[in-house]
C-alpha cells in the first residue's frame, strides 16, 4: 500500500502509544515523534522528543523497550509482521509455542490403544482361521474313512499305522492261545 501523511501519522500515533503505556505518564504526544530521511521503499528513522524535561531526545534504550513491549500493537495496526517490519537494532520479538489442539498424551493414548485393538483383532481372526483348518481336516479325516481308504491317524502328536478294518490284524502277543498258562 502507499505510505502517505495518513501512515506517518498513524506510525507516530502507535510510537506516541507505545511511550504512553511504557512509562506510564501521559507526557508523550504525537508531535514528539519526529520521522526523519523517508524514502520511497518506506523506510526512515524516528526520534521521540521529551518536551517535559531539559533533555531533548528520550534514551533509545526506552523506545527500543516501549516497542519491543506492544511490538504486537504496531504490528496489528499496519496489518503487518515481524518479517514485514522491522526495527533496527529491536530483535524481533518471538511468536509464542504453537499449542496443539490436542494433548500429545491423548495422542500417544490413542496410538497404543489403536495397536492394541489391531493386536486383539489378529489374535480373534488367527483364530477362526485355524479352527476352520481343523474343521475341514476333521471332515476330510471322516470322509476319508467312510470311503474305506486307509488313512494315517495321528495320536498324541505321532502317526501311527492304520489299520486295515476289512481284513483286520492279527496282534502277535495272543498268537497262541493253546498255552494258557506258562510252565513253571
Amino acid at each position: 500500500y502507499a505510505w502517505d501523511a495518513n501512515e506517518e501519522y498513524l506510525f507516530k500515533a502507535m510510537v506516541a502509544f507505545a511511550m504512553r503505556r511504557y512509562s506510564s505518564k501521559s507526557t508523550t504526544q504525537i508531535s514528539n515523534v519526529l520521522l526523519c530521511n523517508v524514502t520511497d521503499r518506506v523506510s526512515f528513522w524516528f526520534v521521540v522528543t521529551d518536551s517535559s524535561k531539559n533533555v531533548t531526545t528520550v534514551p533509545g534504550s526506552e523506545v527500543e523497550a516501549a516497542i519491543r513491549m506492544n511490538r504486537n500493537r504496531i504490528n496489528s495496526a499496519f496489518l503487518l509482521s515481524d518479517k514485514t517490519l522491522q526495527f533496527l537494532k529491536i530483535t524481533s520479538t518471538l511468536s509464542p509455542p504453537v499449542e496443539p489442539s490436542t494433548p500429545v498424551w491423548l495422542i500417544v493414548f490413542g496410538v497404543v490403544l489403536c495397536l492394541i485393538v489391531a493386536g486383539i483383532l489378529l489374535l480373534v481372526v488367527a483364530g477362526i482361521r485355524q479352527g476352520k483348518t481343523k474343521n475341514k481336516q476333521s471332515t476330510e479325516r471322516e470322509n476319508l474313512e467312510e470311503k474305506g481308504e486307509v488313512a494315517v491317524t495321528v495320536e498324541n502328536g505321532i502317526p501311527c499305522e492304520a489299520l486295515d478294518l476289512k481284513a483286520g490284524h492279527i496282534n502277535g502277543v495272543f498268537a497262541a492261545d493253546d498255552e494258557r498258562f506258562t510252565s513253571l
